[in-house]
């Protein structure tokens, strides 16, 4: 058995048509859909690229983890997917984006090459890698790794100092000029990339190669797309298949923020810019664009799959690591905890006959992105580590087996590095916010301020803040307390599994240490003996 899990990021869920979009129709996911199982509730651990992608590749909270932001290490020794599923004997292989900012200071401290086998490993995230491609590889920001595209564009006739920002991320206007995807005002104009040759193109090119080249081992390529994430820039006919008028109504309303943060971030230069009627009008159909290429994709990778019999022996998982604001709540980009943001699509083909029930079903239940790692060792035939891996399992949905599930999810944001942060007066130290969500009450943690509280039942859209309301007060108590018991658990104990200290407890000491007895008798009635020795 394998394990194909797709990855496209800034993904909004309600984007897609399986998930009820009327905006859009992305008849190739809807096609997984129907194959699978389609989670409807589905979080991150954080609505942002970085400490997302790594909580799902440890199946841990942002907390436990300590990669709390994007460029913030994740620490070296910390047990990701790759090393659980080498343990029984499966290669996990990346094609395409991590956001992985390895910890060299870690590796130099313990002395690890970053070029050795275990080096590399540890700076990708445990994944083996075919492709790393983070986007942009411009010179001022390192680590992007886009150098493979660049060969790729040059050896197709498109060349430069940088292929990507020439072709990728530039534009020509009307005036024959070159204009660069980074403005905005750029997006309504196809990029210089063929669309054969876009970045979703070739990934999909390279992840279909990864699976022609496998034998009878089993793995997991992660293939992991760059798109919808801006540069909002797409090949045509991408570019402009969709107008303003193919938008869903924007949501958002006047006096929306009574929040101070809130205030504050609103008035931040992202917000500020898609607050503007005429910057959602023109990015948001771009960004449809790129997301129906991404479908078009899907069905170019699902035929493949489908003709070279890889759908009997392969789990399919597609899945976001975020959403996109869009202009929603008065905010731009990602981040915050609202279901724009934070909720993601995810659908799971599990090819095995148990799962032939649920075939094209939905699952309302609370789901985690840090359950897809105990999901695939479990789908591998690893044994559960509870007390390293935080996700559950998503086979007795998957199998539909009755199954005690959580009943709140968690997600977590460090917003030390964000502009409002300072707009606040909040040290950095302090910059933080947790969610949690019981499928009714949204609740926000913030640090030195008043909680937000959001009822999804009365009011779907999340526009009205009722955590400065003392009529909610009893339901940010209950919330807060359930935040309160989540912080309390052992979230770093990982090296000692329970059944170990179970054993410990009944041996009480170590061997051949000998603690509070006065006399032989005293340890013989405790089943023990004096030293060999004595």
């Amino acid at each position: 058995m394998n394990v194909l899990w797709i990855m496209a990021d800034q993904l909004r869920w309600d984007y897609l048509s399986c998930y009820g979009a009327t905006h859009i129709d992305t008849p190739n996911l809807d096609r997984l859909a129907s194959k699978g199982v389609r989670f409807d509730r589905a979080y991150v651990q954080s609505p942002i690229c970085g400490p997302s992608r790594m909580s799902f590749y440890t199946g841990r909270y942002v907390r436990s983890h300590g990669a709390t932001w994007n460029g913030f290490p994740l620490r070296v020794g910390e047990p990701t997917l790759g090393d659980h599923l080498r343990e029984v004997g499966v290669t996990s292989t990346l094609v395409g984006k991590t956001h992985m900012t390895p910890d060299r200071e870690g590796m130099a401290r313990l002395g690890i090459e970053p070029e050795s086998e275990i080096g590399a490993r540890v700076s990708e995230c445990g994944f083996d890698v075919m492709i790393r491609d983070d986007g942009t590889n411009h010179s001022d920001y390192p680590g992007r790794c886009a150098e493979d595209y660049d060969a790729y564009l040059r050896a197709h006739g498109m060349d430069g100092d940088n292929p990507w920002e020439e072709w990728a991320n530039s534009a020509v206007g009307p005036d024959g000029k070159l204009m660069s995807g980074w403005l905005l005002e750029t997006a309504p104009y196809p990029a210089r990339v063929p669309k054969e040759h876009s970045e979703t193109a070739w990934l999909t090119t390279r992840g279909i190669e990864f699976i022609e080249a496998q034998g009878d081992t089993p793995w997991l390529c992660h293939l992991s797309y760059i798109k919808p994430h801006w540069p909002y820039l797409a090949p045509a006919p991408y570019n402009d298949m969709y107008g303003p008028d193919d938008l869903p109504p924007v949501n958002r309303s006047e006096g929306e923020h009574t929040h101070p943060l809130m205030q504050v971030w609103a008035g931040t230069r992202i917000c500020r810019s898609f607050q503007r009627n005429n910057v959602r009008e023109t990015v948001g159909p771009v960004y449809m664009g790129l997301i129906k290429e991404l479908d078009d994709q899907m069905g170019r990778l699902f035929d493949y799959l489908e003709s070279a019999g890889r759908m009997d022996d392969t789990m399919i998982v597609f899945c976001s690591d975020h959403g996109d604001n869009m202009g929603d709540h008065w905010l731009g980009e990602k981040d915050l905890f609202y279901d724009c943001s934070a909720r993601i699509p995810l659908i799971v083909y599990d090819p095995r006959r148990k799962a032939d029930a649920t075939r094209g079903t939905t699952v309302d239940k609370l789901v985690e992105g840090i359950d897809l790692t105990p999901t695939f060792i479990e789908f591998m035939g690893g044994e559960p580590k509870p007390h390293v891996i935080e996700g559950r399992s998503l086979q007795p949905l998957l199998h539909g087996e009755p199954v005690d599930w959580r009943d709140h999810c968690i997600s977590e944001y460090d917003y030390s590095t964000r502009d409002a942060r300072r707009g606040v007066g909040v040290d950095q130290a302090d910059a933080r916010l947790v969610m949690v969500f019981d499928g009714r009450w949204k609740y926000v943690h913030v640090e030195t301020m008043r909680s937000m509280l959001f009822d999804l039942e009365a009011d779907p859209d999340e526009l009205h803040d009722r955590g400065d309301d003392p009529a909610y007060q009893e339901e940010i108590a209950r919330l807060s307390a359930l935040h309160f018991d989540w912080a309390r658990q052992h979230h770093t104990r990982i090296t000692r599994d329970a059944a170990t200290i179970e054993k410990m407890t009944d041996s009480r000491e170590p061997p051949g240490i000998i603690i509070a007895y006065w006399d032989p008798e005293e340890l013989e009635a405790d089943g023990l003996s004096m030293p060999q020795h004595i």
